[in-house]
């Protein structure tokens, strides 16, 4: 308990430490009290608030937790994988939501997950078990169809890699994804959006059913920025996604059925051989 007030007392002081990602800060947020901003090499990767986990600030995390919410009934457990462990703010959103839930976490970066969890601890009644793995790799050991919800949120250098952009690794995904299971994809492009559309061409290669949320100068190609995109084999919760991102603090649009194949225009689907990582964002985004 002292060791907890003496880090709120010295909340104003932020925590470095390199890790196999670059330099990871952890930068306290003046506006609540125990709420940090990861970021790694100076790019802002996830927003954590110890004291109210189902908090998310990051506009994107908050289009991912519309996810959680829609995934199931309200309350009921979740198994879930994330892809991307980060601050394990989505982790956290689902153990405070969804109380009993089993949860795996994959993060290539071993000492990212040490300096988070030493600084920002998970509650101890959280089940959730975190594995130092590629993304890819650390999916492929999951059950078929053992998983409710698998979110992917993984950057490297603020780029997607290569590998998590496929064909072959979506049939992965809705292999580990049990009947009616949903995906969920923090994606990032800029104009001319060739990224983005080819991975709408890509998904909806391997699932049928498929929703894509942005803030609307993104899906017009006027800056760079994040799209979450949800597939499942089952119909998607497509009015109440609709209704929960029109009232966000920054309003979203989404996208679904024709809209959406006519927005990915064509696009091929992307295949291990033909993949590429993600485009770098623009200097300008992170300043």
């Amino acid at each position: 308990m002292a060791r907890n007030k003496q880090r709120d007392r010295a909340a104003a002081a932020p925590l470095s430490e390199t890790v196999d990602g670059g330099l990871a800060e952890l930068v306290p947020d003046r506006e609540r009290p125990r709420a940090w901003t990861l970021l790694v090499d100076g790019a802002p990767q996830s927003h954590v608030d110890l004291d109210d986990p189902a908090y998310l600030s990051f506009e994107y995390q908050r289009r991912l937790g519309h996810a959680v919410d829609l995934a199931a009934p309200p309350n009921r457990p979740l198994q879930a994988v994330h892809l991307g462990g980060g601050a394990l703010t989505l982790a956290r959103y689902v153990a405070a939501t969804r109380p009993r839930s089993t949860q795996q976490v994959v993060e290539l970066d071993e000492p990212l997950v040490r300096f988070v969890r030493r600084e920002l601890p998970l509650d101890p009644g959280a089940r959730v078990r975190v594995r130092s793995a590629d993304a890819r790799a650390g999916l492929a050991k999951v059950q078929d169809g053992w998983a409710d919800l698998i979110i992917a949120d993984v950057f490297g250098g603020a780029r997607t890699p290569a590998h998590l952009t496929s064909t072959e690794f979506l049939a992965e995904v809705r292999r580990a994804l049990r009947p009616g299971g949903l995906y969920a994809a923090n994606l990032a492009d800029g104009p001319p959006l060739a990224h983005l559309r080819g991975q709408i061409a890509t998904a909806a290669a391997v699932f049928p059913e498929l929703a894509l949320t942005a803030d609307p100068t993104v899906l017009r190609g006027r800056r760079f920025g994040n799209a979450v995109l949800l597939a499942s084999d089952r119909e998607l919760p497509v009015a109440e996604l609709t209704r929960r991102v029109a009232t966000d603090p920054h309003p979203g649009r989404v996208e679904h059925g024709r809209a959406l194949a006519d927005f990915a225009g064509g696009a091929a689907p992307v295949t291990d051989a033909s993949a590429k990582p993600s485009p770098a964002p623009p200097a300008s985004v992170f300043r």
